[in-house]
């Protein structure tokens, strides 16, 4: 019969050696103010991507990021995609309050209708040569398209038109003023500091009232205090793991955290503690049935009877994962990765970090009870 309880030095060793570089690495974040470890989405820091593509293809994210601090965006990031794009990352001044939206592209029409009642807005945005839009509104809060569109105009789509006015126009117009004409926007987004913040906020309560929950359920499930917190235990290993891999991969590949991570850990969570009760609910059963017996063996015993089903039961999730991570496409390619890192990780700890835990706490609890009842006997026999 295998030991795991009696190799639990190992098992911890293990779990240290991945999780002490991965943690080394979200410090990292911390210490130098993002620019190494976790690299987030504007969704948590706010500011502005932009993802283009000049007709002079040998332009080079250098020479985008020197026009761009000279612009005042010194701190701005260029990176050139596998596709030929150039993605550009800033903070969210002074851009954050120019953000151009999509605009509907008719056929050519020569004029706009005028509004009514002496009051009027119109815009009006080019998306290709020969093609034009506009837009009336009148106080009856009606919108209209041009009458003198022809009949047989396509299907409008939706296009991002490249920024002329504001900040934000005048970075456009000195990019091409230095390096051309721009030809292809393939996305323009900002978010305001406010709202990453609020994103922030929402993401940390939702993992810290989750854990919580956890560690108040198991508890009260188990009747005993050492379940609830070893299950945070390892939890914690688990989100460590995930999280340092990413903080790994940012530094190396710039990998950025969105909010899709923020749903595969909350996911992990769920997961590895359900690997974690099976095991437990076991060593209750067992601790009944086998009383008396050392807390050791009766710990094993229910990790080699529970082994089986949790490896079967990740297995078939890791599969489809694996699945997902070749063919489900980019869009969600770390998010699927997460998920695998975290489940694999999820089934390593419930089985060699969190029950050989409990044995750990209760045999220091023996062991401190003996000291006590040693200590307690002389003074007995003196009172006598």
């Amino acid at each position: 019969m295998f030991d795991v309880v009696g190799k639990k030095k190992y098992f911890f060793a293990f779990s240290l050696l991945i999780t002490v570089p991965g943690f080394i690495f979200i410090l990292l974040t911390l210490l130098t103010g993002g620019k190494e470890g976790l690299q987030f989405t504007i969704d948590y820091t706010g500011g502005t991507v932009w993802e283009l593509k000049f007709a002079d293809a040998n332009v080079t994210p250098d020479q985008v990021k020197a026009t761009l601090a000279a612009n005042g965006l010194a701190d701005s990031t260029v990176v050139r995609t596998s596709d030929g794009y150039l993605l550009i990352r800033t903070s969210a001044t002074p851009l954050e309050d120019v953000t151009p939206t999509p605009q509907p592209s008719t056929s050519p029409s020569p004029s706009a209708p005028s509004a009514s009642a002496g009051a009027s807005a119109s815009t009006g945005a080019s998306a290709s040569p020969g093609a034009s839009a506009a837009v009336s509104a009148s106080p009856g809060a009606s919108v209209s398209a041009s009458p003198s569109a022809s009949p047989s105009a396509t299907p409008a789509t939706a296009v991002i038109p490249i920024p002329s006015t504001g900040p934000l126009g005048q970075v456009a117009t000195a990019l091409q003023k230095e390096h051309g004409p721009i030809s292809d926007q393939r996305e323009l987004t900002t978010v305001g500091a406010v709202v990453s913040g609020d994103l922030i906020n929402q993401a940390i309560l939702l993992i810290i009232v989750g854990s919580l929950g956890i560690l108040l359920w198991v508890t009260f499930r188990f009747r005993d205090v050492k379940f609830g917190v070893t299950a945070i235990v390892a939890l914690v290993h688990d989100v460590i793991v995930v999280v340092g891999t990413f903080a790994v991969l940012g530094t190396l590949f710039h990998v950025q955290v969105d909010a899709l991570f923020v749903t595969a850990m909350l996911t992990i969570i769920g997961f590895s503690v359900h690997d974690t009760i099976v095991v437990f609910d076991r060593v209750r059963e067992n601790k009944a049935r086998h009383a008396g017996e050392p807390i050791a063996a009766i710990v094993n015993h229910s990790i080699l009877q529970t082994f089986g089903r949790s490896i079967n039961t990740s297995l078939t999730v890791v599969i489809t994962l694996v699945a997902l991570l070749l063919f489900g496409g980019s869009a969600i390619t770390y998010f699927v990765l997460a998920l695998l890192i975290g489940i694999v990780s999820g089934t390593y700890s419930s089985i060699f970090n969190a029950a050989p835990l409990v044995v750990v706490w209760q045999e220091w609890e023996d062991r401190r009870r003996s000291r006590l009842l040693a200590a307690a006997r002389p003074t007995r026999r003196a009172s006598a």
